[in-house]
């Protein structure tokens, strides 16, 4: 699949713009089920700073919104545990993108449909730079991690396990 050589306009990037927040556009071939391996390669960077946008829901279908490490998966026992709830799971993808806007793959936390809680593995606040979806697939942007606290306002977890 062929990208156009500028960055697309997206409800993220106009959310970002809006808050002033600096980024960086990054584009790469899209590869379905890939994940974030396959845009930290394209990318040439570390998948420890590639930050995936997850949606899950609660036992009583209440979504949030995980921000982690793209060589990490959540524990979804610890998440529930701090998060104050009896269990969390995945979101389907339909499901996720009714409450985000955001295709699976294209989710960002930045814009989505709905005013979403945001869950966010702290270690990530000790990288230099991360990468995030900036709406679409095959598009990510990079912005210091420490903007997140501002415009997401996350509750800082420690979720993060071995893929």
């Amino acid at each position: 699949m062929k990208h156009e050589s500028h960055a697309p306009e997206t409800p993220a990037t106009q959310f970002l713009r809006k808050h002033q927040v600096a980024f960086s556009n990054h584009l790469y071939d899209y590869v379905e089920h890939g994940g974030t391996a396959v845009s930290a390669r394209s990318l040439n960077v570390d998948e420890h700073a590639v930050v995936k946008t997850l949606v899950f829901q609660d036992e009583n279908a209440k979504p949030l919104i995980v921000l982690m490490h793209g060589d990490r998966k959540v524990s979804a026992k610890e998440l529930a545990r701090q998060a104050g709830v009896k269990k969390v799971e995945p979101c389907k993808p339909e499901v996720a993108q009714r409450h985000t806007g955001y295709l699976v793959g294209g989710t960002s936390p930045f814009g989505t449909k709905k005013a979403l809680p945001v869950y966010l593995e702290k270690t990530i606040l000790d990288l230099p730079l991360i990468y995030i979806n900036g709406g679409r697939r095959g598009f990510l942007v990079g912005i210091h991690p420490h903007d997140l606290l501002t415009l997401l306002n996350p509750t800082q977890v420690s979720v993060a396990q071995e893929k």
